[in-house]
């Protein structure tokens, strides 16, 4: 059985069977392996890790601990109580007029995040001037018609992925000040410092960033220290402002003090460095990378919920989710029907029934002539959030245009 357990209850010859933190959160090669000594629970406990995830089938059980299909409804619980609480989003513009701006757009901010980091490895300054003019149309596109953009900033390739993480932080944390009704000025140095937030990786050994096999504490310090780094490189430069700083600075703290450079608490971190935290954590983990795959979103939204215990300001995580979605854009789902489909929009106030692209049948394997659901006109729902990878989908396809 797998149980949820405090990180102070972890004995050697316990399996662990999900670490429960992000895989940039810490220096093992895998989220699940059999705990053979005391030195390394301490050293997941001095990670920041509060709770973890036990599979009692493979190792020593804590009989007390929370079944995790126990977790699981408790969080599908409070998913529910979200998105009935959502705010109206005002939608500018239809989904398809702006759709091919949108992946027009992506694309030119791919591109400029490269030449960045690029710029940055051979030793060039940031030319800021080349970021303004993105970041103008990001956060016009987003205030059009968010449900264009965001699905855009999901994809990822794997070689490009440092490139494209920054992308996805930036719209998302546009999204997420135009939820906090943020002043426009202050949603622009979001996501100035959303595409900066990780130049400083720019100074790290790629075979570190990438490294397939766990870190040594020395990389594990190394990889860290891009924080830093990124402060360095954006010192002085015009047009980076506080809050973009501060983003910078704050995206890796943790309000119980586990995070990293400068173990900030609570209040000690702006509200810009706890909604680059969560953004951070969320694109991070929906992603795939070379030595792990993204968890689905809806997933990756219950994992906000559980770590805001500890690491995240709750409210806040609520905010994001509400901004997002429970089943955001660009997500692919399974209906109740068995119908699979790609949300291509949200419904006000109706988090739990967007409008979905469905083109296939799990239950028969096969592509069905696309069709538009609105899921808030019809009986069916959503069953499940699945993995684009398992059905051998390419969102790129069933992504607006």
């Amino acid at each position: 059985m797998i149980k949820q357990i405090r990180t102070d209850q972890l004995q050697p010859g316990m399996y662990i069977h999900d670490l429960n933190c992000g895989w940039l959160d810490h220096p093992f090669v895998s989220n699940a392996f059999y705990v053979r000594d005391r030195a390394t629970c301490d050293k997941i406990v001095n990670l920041g890790i509060r709770e973890l995830y036990i599979d009692t089938l493979k190792g020593a059980d804590v009989f007390t601990a929370r079944p995790q299909a126990e977790v699981n409804a408790d969080l599908e619980r409070r998913l529910q109580e979200i998105a009935r609480k959502q705010p109206d989003k005002a939608v500018v513009v239809e989904l398809r007029d702006e759709a091919a701006r949108a992946r027009r757009l992506h694309g030119e901010a791919s591109k400029l995040a490269r030449l960045v980091l690029d710029d940055v490895r051979l030793g060039q300054p940031i030319r800021i001037e080349r970021i303004d003019p993105l970041v103008d149309n990001m956060v016009d596109s987003l205030f059009r018609h968010q449900d264009a953009l965001l699905p855009m900033a999901r994809l990822k390739d794997l070689d490009d992925y440092n490139f494209e993480h920054s992308v996805g932080v930036a719209a998302l944390l546009i999204a997420f000040g135009r939820a906090m009704k943020l002043p426009r000025d202050d949603i622009r140095q979001l996501a100035i410092g959303g595409l900066l937030h990780d130049i400083g990786k720019g100074q790290v050994p790629e075979a570190i960033l990438n490294k397939p096999s766990r870190l040594t504490d020395d990389e594990y310090a190394r990889m860290q220290s891009h924080v830093n780094e990124s402060l360095r490189l954006i010192d002085g430069v015009p047009g980076v402002g506080p809050i973009a700083r501060q983003v910078v600075a704050e995206h890796h703290e943790r309000i119980d003090g586990s995070g990293y450079p400068n173990r900030l608490q609570g209040k000690e971190i702006s509200l810009y460095g706890q909604m680059a935290a969560i953004v951070d954590v969320y694109d991070a983990i929906t992603s795939d990378k070379v030595y792990n795959r993204g968890m689905p979103p809806t997933q990756a939204m219950k994992k906000l919920l559980e770590w805001s215990k500890h690491h995240f300001d709750p409210q806040l995580v609520q905010t994001f989710i509400r901004a997002v979605g429970i089943y955001p854009t660009g997500a692919l789902v399974r209906l109740e029907s068995n119908r699979m489909g790609v949300v291509v929009e949200q419904n006000e106030g109706k988090l739990l029934e967007p409008v979905v692209r469905v083109f296939y049948h799990a239950g028969q394997q096969h592509y069905v002539p696309p069709e538009i659901v609105d899921l808030a006109k019809v009986q069916d729902r959503i069953a499940s959030c699945e993995s684009y990878e398992k059905w051998k989908i390419d969102p790129h396809q069933w992504l607006p245009a």
